[in-house]
């Protein structure tokens, strides 16, 4: 029971040592029997392939990292699903180019999965900044249980992310047809997926990964992030007949904070105080209750 694990970090535009920390995290992994996928997704030509084609030059000799060069830039859910079809592990884990693995989160995770004979498994991780500050702890330790209903019912107001905690038996996730391509939250839609197609599911508690927030170019901030987040809430708002009046309430909510957050990291006082004061008035009782929660995960972060 020693399968082989493919760890798939796609690359776009990122100062070499975010790239070279998130492959020597996936190189770094208690469990041995890896291989790390660098799919380079920067423009032909462009200074950001040169600088990636340097940096896995120096991993020439070891035989466990691979890269595929995709011949145009692609987008982050098509550069995923093309390695994807390269790798050639059982399980298939998923890291963004500057982000980093903690040593036995393979292993931790691969070892659940065997035991339990789950498709997918995903785990608590901690974001920080660029000086190590945390800014949020995510964990969801609170699932009420994992039959479809509830399981959909938690991702809707909660949202079982972020893509480098995820884990996949290969086979399962080509068979609902992997990642689909979004502006933002390609990994909210393939959970979702995931649920509705009845993929087994097993959650590992504990930190396993660190997401680093920093101003190179992260998704999470600028236009395509207000974009994507308005899309993702029109998709919700298709199955709002499948949600009690509060849980609706909650997702308007929720999409309500999280533009607050964007705006407020974009430096746009005018547009963060008018989805500030949505949320207020979507859900005056959430914002306590979700300001409570929020500050008790960074104090365990």
């Amino acid at each position: 029971m020693n399968p082989l694990v493919s760890v798939i970090i796609p690359s776009y535009k990122r100062p070499e040592a975010f790239v070279k920390r998130a492959v020597d995290s996936a190189l770094g992994q208690t469990y041995q029997n890896i291989e790390v996928v660098v799919v380079d997704d920067n423009p032909p030509g462009s200074p950001s392939r040169e600088a990636l084609g340097r940096l896995l030059e120096t991993y020439r000799a070891d035989p466990r990292v691979r890269a595929v060069i995709n011949p145009e830039n692609l987008g982050g859910s098509e550069a995923r699903n093309e390695g994807v079809k390269a790798a050639k592990g059982e399980y298939l884990a998923f890291l963004d180019d500057d982000d980093e693995f903690l040593p036995g989160k393979v292993e931790a995770q691969l070892g659940m999965m065997l035991r339990d004979g789950l498709d997918m498994t995903f785990s608590d991780y901690k974001l920080v900044d660029d000086s190590g500050r945390v800014m949020d702890y995510r964990e969801f330790s609170d699932i009420p249980a994992f039959d479809r209903e509830s399981l959909f019912k938690y991702h809707m107001l909660r949202h079982m992310t972020a893509t480098t905690t995820f884990m996949y038996r290969a086979e399962a996730l080509k068979r609902i047809g992997g990642f689909q391509r979004a502006a933002t939250g390609q990994e909210y839609y393939l959970m979702m997926r995931t649920i509705e197609q009845g993929l087994k599911i097993g959650y590992l508690p504990g930190e396993h990964s660190i997401a680093h927030y920093h101003s190179e170019g992260r998704i999470s901030s600028g236009p395509g992030k207000v974009k994507g987040e308005n899309a993702l809430y029109q998709f919700k708002k298709g199955y709002f007949g499948r949600l009690t009046p509060a849980e609706r309430r909650f997702v308007r909510f929720r999409h309500w904070a999280v533009l607050t957050v964007v705006y407020l990291r974009d430096k746009k006082p005018l547009q963060m105080l008018g989805a500030a004061a949505m949320m207020c008035l979507t859900s005056p009782g959430d914002v306590a209750r979700e300001g409570t929660r929020f500050l008790k995960g960074r104090r365990r972060g």
